[in-house]
């Protein structure tokens, strides 16, 4: 038996039964939480010495496009149209699949190092099948617990290496058969097309292929103003399409009445609160899920623009709803009395409600014993962490990745003393920057301008979404 000790840190166990302890233990064997309390006599364990530290579950991002980890930031600048045009349509393509590969394992690394155990990693660079045990690899390397999402969007319309819609769905059960036979740290999912973005027998045919397999269901919801892509709650709904196992990501756009089918479904609402502000997608919808329900959880989604930690998404997240919520008041010519949404709610939607949303809050989300050991110590002698008053407030507004300085995931330590363990960074860096180059000149090569939006942008494929949606309502209408 492999047992740790976790002694003396200020314990954050998220679990409402445990609360917090000022002072406290935490005792992990064979990658479980075996038990917890103000002390512990364990003298034949492994000790982690977390005086001076708060312990804490590892966080959960809902929506991650791991594999754009190899070009960081290029979308500072870009809109929600240069991000499909740019990324989707130019940049995928120019992937190999060992770029896919070193992608997840740079993405996978850089949320450990910041202190996110779990991610669901939404995958659609699968050009090839090689792109797709590319994608499971790199995250399998860098040894974090994801969700697997497999996406089916064919970045290469014009010239496909993959072939038929049939060929994706294929390779889907392949992936299955092949790397998820067994329970490990990866569990398998499905990320959808994007809704009226092809036919919608397509997209019945991937949710039945996700349900086949019971696997955790993605898809980007009501992000495009202005156009039906990315809608299809109705339908779906009218359906019984809809389920608890969907994560909605972005849900900027819906109506009361796709808010309600939702709530209704049990379904999941991830919010990307830096790229729906950076990126004209619309205001969080924290407010709306609050008004139906439905616990917010937090994604960093797409690393061409944001970082990968999740403090980030806090920060701004519960800055936003504490705007929203005050906004009226401030107008009134007042000034509010308190504000609406606490720190700890903020950090719950990157814990216990994202492990939830992933199918995993049996296993996940707090430290609680009986689950597995995912968890974090935050703080020591950064200057940020002292006084540390309120420990809720220092880790959503003070806190940032530097600040993680131990990791363990299933009880296994991969970040210690604030450095990743087993990873030769400065080759790391430098593989992700010749790669990130090798991609650039590849897309420069095919004579492709970045972002390259044509003008009108989402305007340009609204006739073929339409046709896409009429179809679906007249298979509603029929009854099929």
């Amino acid at each position: 038996m492999t047992r740790t000790l976790i002694r003396g840190g200020h314990v954050l166990t998220m679990d409402p039964a445990l609360g917090d302890l000022p002072t406290g233990d935490v005792l992990v064997e064979d990658g479980v939480i075996a038990a917890i309390a103000p002390s512990l006599p364990v003298t034949d364990a492994e000790v982690i010495d977390a005086t001076g530290h708060l312990v804490l579950p590892g966080l959960v991002d809902t929506h991650r496009h791991t594999w754009q980890s190899l070009v960081r930031g290029i979308c500072g600048d870009w809109t929600l149209g240069d991000y499909y045009f740019g990324i989707r349509l130019a940049i995928s393509p120019a992937y190999t699949a060992d770029d896919v590969r070193l992608g997840n394992r740079l993405g996978a690394l850089d949320a450990l190092n910041a202190g996110v155990t779990t991610l669901l990693d939404f995958s659609h660079c699968n050009n090839t099948p090689d792109h797709s045990d590319g994608a499971v690899l790199g995250l399998r390397d860098a040894g974090i617990r994801a969700a697997f999402c497999y996406g089916f969007f064919e970045s290469s319309p014009e010239a496909t290496r993959f072939g038929e819609h049939s060929a994706r769905l294929a390779d889907f059960h392949r992936v299955a058969d092949t790397h998820f036979a067994s329970d490990g740290l990866l569990t398998l999912g499905v990320s959808l097309s994007e809704l009226y973005g092809l036919p919608w027998d397509r997209t019945v045919a991937e949710l039945a292929a996700a349900r086949e397999r019971r696997a955790l269901i993605v898809n980007h919801t009501g992000c495009v103003w202005g156009s039906v892509l990315t809608g299809g709650i109705g339908e779906l709904d009218a359906h019984g399409l809809l389920g608890p196992d969907l994560v909605h990501v972005h849900c900027n756009t819906l109506d009361d009445a796709e808010w309600e089918a939702v709530a209704r479904s049990g379904g999941k609402v991830s919010i990307s609160v830096e790229t729906e502000l950076n990126m004209g997608m619309g205001r969080p919808a924290f407010a709306r899920c609050h008004r139906h329900g439905i616990a917010p959880t937090l994604s960093a989604d797409v690393i061409s623009l944001n970082s990968g930690d999740l403090w980030h998404e806090m920060r701004f997240g519960l800055g936003l709803t504490r705007w929203e919520a005050t906004e009226a008041t401030n107008l009134a010519g007042a000034m509010p009395e308190a504000v609406t949404t606490t720190a700890k709610e903020a950090l719950a939607w990157t814990t216990v409600n994202g492990a939830d949303a992933l199918g995993l809050g049996d296993r996940i989300g707090s430290l609680t014993p009986g689950k597995r050991a995912d968890l974090q110590l935050v703080g020591g002698g950064a200057i940020e962490q002292h006084p540390r008053i309120d420990p809720y407030a220092t880790l959503v507004f003070q806190t940032t990745a530097a600040d993680v300085r131990t990791v363990l995931v299933d009880g296994r330590v991969v970040k210690r003393d604030g450095v990743l363990t087993g990873v030769d960074l400065p080759r790391l860096t430098a593989e992700a920057d010749t790669a990130a180059d090798a991609i650039l000149g590849r897309v420069r090569d095919a004579g492709r301008a970045l972002p390259g939006t044509p003008p009108g942008a989402f305007e340009a494929l609204e006739p073929v979404a339409r046709g896409f949606r009429d179809e679906a309502v007249r298979a509603v209408g029929a009854g099929r």
